[in-house]
């Protein structure tokens, strides 16, 4: 395991448990920092910048009083949507800035003065991106590394195959690779240090989780899918994502329909009200691995010695 950040020691598995909107939180971030994996949630998850920043102080006492007794846990991180269109992104910003947020997974435009911003206070920007000329925006604005987001992501997602998302990636740049896209367990986590990626992202899995904000029903489909119910399309709100295909006919809506309607059609016309999706829900192709409701460190020891086990089996293939 390398990963060319100094707090590399701090981690027990490459991992960062992705955020979720209104799925990750404060507890779910603590909870997986603590076991040695990078926990994080979305700033945009909480409907005020105030709870924005209660959010950033309950995260932070909580770490600090695992430190003071004598834990070591991983950093968290902060996900924030850094494009002009996010009317909250000024405010947001000021509080990363202020908590000084150890990571920053930033999304959706790649503004120079943003990553210059976060590295003034010693923080590091890690960039989704979905193709090589995405990548080559990012690296230029100043990201430390590229999230490469690739087929099988649940919710917002690129459409290439992780195999040549990251090989096309590595042609344009030597930045550290953070893989997402359907991974499920330890094994995975392995392979894609295999395919030359520093990290990796798991979103699904942690949805099913005793500390997640996802409503039992959702927890209950997840426990009952499996990836052919996973759903592609750009429809909903223009940009592509990964619904599970259930929970989109349960809200009336028709799917050989969808497959042909333009991208965001749905949600603009007809004054069609979005309450209507609220109960919509996304997943990735690793849906089928959950299996049960766990607690967050639970999930996290599962996957640390699933992967130390992919590890050993591995090296005693090789001798």
């Amino acid at each position: 395991m390398t990963i060319p950040f100094d707090f590399a020691d701090r981690l027990k598995i490459p991992l960062i448990a992705a955020p979720m909107f209104l799925v990750s939180n404060p507890k779910m971030t603590i909870a997986a920092c603590r076991a040695g994996v990078i926990g994080s949630y979305p700033a945009h998850s909480t409907r005020t910048r105030e709870i924005f920043a209660q959010w950033l102080l309950e995260t932070e006492a909580a770490l600090a009083a695992a430190e003071n007794a004598g834990e070591k846990p991983a950093p968290y991180a902060v996900n924030l949507v850094v494009h002009p269109s996010n009317a909250r992104m000024e405010g947001d910003l000021e509080l990363v800035i202020k908590h000084k947020v150890p990571i920053v997974l930033t999304s959706k435009g790649a503004p120079d003065d943003v990553f210059k911003m976060i590295h003034d206070y010693g923080g590091v920007a890690f960039h989704d991106v979905a193709s090589a000329r995405h990548a080559e925006k990012a690296v230029e604005a100043g990201a430390d590394a590229l999230i490469a987001v690739a087929g099988g992501a649940g919710g917002h997602c690129g459409t290439i195959n992780p195999f040549a998302l990251v090989s096309e990636i590595k042609r344009v740049t030597d930045k550290p690779i953070i893989l997402a896209g359907g991974l499920t367990n330890g094994q995975d986590l392995l392979a894609a240090e295999a395919m030359g990626a520093a990290m990796a992202y798991m979103g699904t899995r942690f949805i099913a989780t005793e500390e997640s904000l996802a409503p039992r029903e959702y927890c209950d489909a997840l426990i009952a899918g499996k990836a052919t119910d996973i759903f592609l399309s750009a429809a909903l709100d223009g940009a592509p994502a990964n619904w599970y295909a259930p929970s989109l006919v349960k809200a009336g809506i028709d799917l050989d329909e969808l497959a042909v309607t333009r991208p965001g059609k749905i949600v603009t016309s007809d004054g069609q009200s979005k309450q209507r999706y609220k109960g919509i829900w996304s997943a990735g192709h690793g849906i089928g691995a959950t299996t049960e409701v766990v607690p967050v460190r639970a999930l996290c020891e599962q996957l640390i010695g699933e992967y130390q086990s992919a590890r050993r089996g591995l090296l005693q293939q090789l001798d």
